[in-house]
C-alpha cells in the first residue's frame, strides 16, 4: 500500500484538530497499544531448526503492530500500521516482508442508530456463519473492509447489515461478502422464576469473482464426466441461535445451514489423472451445523456439557484458498484448553467436512482449600471414525495466601494422520501426569514449580518437562524450563541418533528468559529451543516447525 505516512499523518493531524476543539466533559480520549516481536534464528540441525530462510541465511525476522484510536462525541476511529520483516508468521517455512496500513476504522454512534466503515471486526451468534477476528499468533485477520450499519428498534431488538471484501494482509479476497443479523432479548415469568430468551438470526452471502470461478473451472475440466460440478457465483449460509436462561441454567443452541457451493473436499476419492500423491477434488454439496451448550450451576457444582455436529461445512471468501487461508465464519472447538506444556501439545484442529463432538466438564469446589475438575471430549467423523478422545481429572488445594497445589492426569487419544496431515502414522496415545506447586515467599516475592510427564510410544516419544519461575512483584518474572525427550521413539526419522551408540538421542529443549513489566509496558526476552508441534487458537491450528533462538516481545498499551 502506498502513501502511508500520508495516511497516518492525516490521521493524527484529525484526532488532534478534534482535541484541539474539544473542552470540558467531551473533550475526546486518545488511546493506543503496541505490539513487536523480534527473533534471532539459530540453526541447529539436532532439532530440525534447518532449511528456513531465516535459518540459512537470514537469522532475523519480525513483527510489529502499531494501534492508534481516538474517541469523541460520539465517534470513534483508529488506525493500526503492520510491520513485517523476515517473518514467519505467515508461512512457519518461509519469510514475509511487509509493511502498511493493517486496519483503519471509523464509527458513529448516535441515539439508536450506528453506522461503521473500514476495516471491521464482528460476529453472528457464536461466529459458525460469520466471524471476521484477528489471531495475531499465526497471522490471520480475517477483517471485513467495508461498511456496516446497525440500528436499536427497542431496548429488546437489535438489527445490523454488514457489507464488503475479506482482508488478506494488506489486499482483499476478490469477491464479496454480505449479510445481516437480528438479536434480541426477552425476559418472561415473574421474579420468582425468572426466564429469558436471547434469540438470533443471521444471513450471509458470498459472491465469487470471476477469477477465482474461471481457476476451479480450470481445474474441474480434466475430472471424469461424473464427477464435473459447476461452481455457483453466490452461496447463502443461514442461522437461527437462541439462548434460555433459568435460575442457574443456561442453554445455547445454534442450527446453521449452508447452500449447494462447490468446494474442495481432501477426503474424497481423487481422479484418475491425479499423481499418486495428490489427495481430493473440488465437489458440489450444501452443509449443516448444529451445536448446543449446556450449563448448570449450584453452590460449587458446575457443569458443562456441548455438542456438535458439522457436514460439510467449509466456508471461505475464495474457496480455492486451504488450510486456514480465507475462513469466512469460526466453528468452537470441542475440546477442553489446556495451558500446560505437555497437555497441550496435542490440540484437535476443528474438522470443516466431518466432525461430531462432544465434551463433558464437570468442576465443584468442597470448601474454601479443596476443589477438582473433571473433563472427558470426544471427537469423530461423520462415518465413526476416531480423531480425539480426551479424559482428565485435576485436584486443586490452596493454603490460604501463602501456598497452592495443582495436579492432575490426562489421557489422549490423537489422530496425528488427520489432523497434522502425515499419512500412514498410527494414532498417538499418551498418559500425561502433571503438577504445579506455587508458594509465596512474601508479599511481592513468589516461586512456582510446574512437573509434567508424557508417556507415549508414537510421534517423538515420552517426555518429560520442568519449570522453576521466581516472581519479584510488580516488576520481575525470571523462568527456567527444559522439555526433555526421555524415551525417543526409535521409528521417529526426524530424531537424529548417536554416532558412537546409534541410538537416537535424548534431546533437552531448554527455555531461559525474563519478563519486566512497568505500568502499561511489558518486555519479555528467551532463549528458546522449541520441538516441532502443533500451534492451536481455539481449534484454528497448524503445524510449526522446531524452532531455536531468541525471542524478544514487547507490549505497550497508552
Amino acid at each position: 500500500m502506498r502513501n502511508l505516512f500520508p495516511l497516518l499523518a492525516c490521521f493524527l493531524f484529525a484526532i488532534t484538530s478534534f482535541a484541539q476543539e474539544s473542552a470540558g466533559p467531551d473533550r475526546g480520549v486518545l488511546s493506543g497499544s503496541v505490539e513487536t516481536n523480534f527473533n534471532y534464528f539459530q540453526r541447529d540441525s539436532t532439532i530440525g531448526a534447518v532449511n528456513i530462510p531465516q535459518y540459512d541465511r537470514l537469522l532475523t525476522g519480525g513483527e510489529m503492530w502499531l494501534n492508534l484510536n481516538y474517541s469523541i462525541k460520539g465517534y470513534d476511529m483508529g488506525v493500526r500500521f503492520d510491520m513485517f520483516q523476515n517473518s514467519n508468521l505467515l508461512n512457519p517455512t518461509g519469510s514475509y516482508s511487509a509493511q502498511g496500513i493493517g486496519r483503519w476504522f471509523i464509527k458513529r454512534t448516535t441515539d439508536k442508530l450506528t453506522l461503521e466503515a473500514g476495516y471491521l471486526y464482528d460476529q453472528i451468534g457464536s461466529g459458525i456463519i460469520y466471524q471476521a477476528y484477528e489471531v495475531r499468533p499465526q497471522l490471520i485477520d480475517n477483517a471485513l473492509y467495508g461498511g456496516a450499519v446497525s440500528y436499536q428498534f427497542m431496548d429488546n431488538l437489535k438489527v445490523k447489515a454488514f457489507t464488503g471484501k475479506q482482508k488478506q494482509q494488506f489486499g482483499t479476497i476478490e469477491g464479496s461478502i454480505r449479510g445481516a443479523y437480528a438479536e434480541g432479548f426477552y425476559a418472561l415469568g415473574n421474579e420468582d422464576s425468572p426466564v429469558s430468551l436471547a434469540p438470533g438470526v443471521g444471513i450471509v452471502n458470498r459472491t465469487t469473482g470471476d477469477e477465482v470461478i474461471n481457476n476451479m473451472l480450470n481445474v474441474i475440466k480434466f475430472y471424469l464426466l461424473d464427477d464435473q460440478v459447476i461452481p455457483e457465483y453466490n452461496t447463502y449460509l443461514t442461522t437461527f441461535y437462541n439462548t434460555l436462561s433459568y435460575k442457574n441454567i443456561t442453554w445455547y443452541a445454534e442450527i446453521a445451514h449452508k447452500s449447494e457451493e462447490v468446494f474442495f473436499d481432501i477426503d474424497a476419492e481423487k481422479q484418475e489423472f491425479m499423481a499418486p500423491s495428490t489427495f481430493g477434488k473440488y465437489v458440489k454439496k450444501s452443509g449443516n451445523i448444529y451445536y448446543s451448550s449446556l450449563g448448570y450451576t449450584i453452590g460449587g457444582l458446575g457443569l458443562t456439557v456441548e455438542g456438535k455436529r458439522t457436514e460439510n461445512f467449509d466456508f471461505r471468501a475464495d474457496p480455492t484458498l486451504r488450510l486456514n487461508l480465507g475462513l469466512v465464519n469460526f466453528i468452537p472447538p470441542m475440546n477442553r484448553l489446556n495451558t500446560y506444556r505437555l497437555t497441550s501439545r496435542y490440540s484437535p484442529a476443528t474438522q470443516l467436512l466431518s466432525e461430531q463432538a462432544f465434551q463433558v466438564d464437570l468442576s465443584y469446589k468442597f470448601n474454601k482449600a479443596w476443589s477438582t475438575n473433571l473433563n472427558y471430549s470426544n471427537i469423530q467423523k461423520l462415518d465413526g471414525t476416531q480423531l480425539y478422545d480426551e479424559r482428565l481429572v485435576e485436584v486443586t488445594y490452596k493454603k490460604k495466601r501463602k501456598w497452592q497445589f495443582a495436579g492432575g492426569l490426562q489421557l489422549q487419544e490423537y489422530s496425528q494422520e488427520i489432523y497434522e496431515a502425515k499419512p500412514d502414522v498410527p494414532t498417538v496415545t499418551t498418559v500425561t501426569p502433571y503438577m504445579e506447586f506455587l508458594y509465596k515467599l512474601s508479599r511481592k516475592k513468589s516461586i512456582r514449580f510446574e512437573s509434567q510427564y508424557m508417556s507415549t510410544n508414537q510421534d517423538f516419544g515420552s517426555w518429560a518437562y520442568g519449570l522453576v519461575e521466581i516472581g519479584l512483584a510488580p516488576h520481575w518474572l525470571f523462568e527456567l524450563s527444559g522439555m526433555y525427550n526421555v524415551s525417543p521413539n526409535t521409528k521417529k526419522t526426524e530424531i537424529p541418533t548417536d554416532p558412537e551408540t546409534g541410538e537416537k538421542r535424548k534431546i533437552l529443549y531448554p527455555t531461559v528468559g525474563a519478563v519486566y513489566i512497568n505500568k502499561g509496558n511489558r518486555f519479555s526476552l528467551r532463549y528458546v529451543k522449541q520441538v516441532e508441534g502443533v500451534v492451536c487458537n481455539g481449534g484454528v491450528c497448524r503445524l510449526e516447525p522446531a524452532f531455536s533462538g531468541v525471542r524478544f516481545n514487547m507490549t505497550s498499551n497508552f
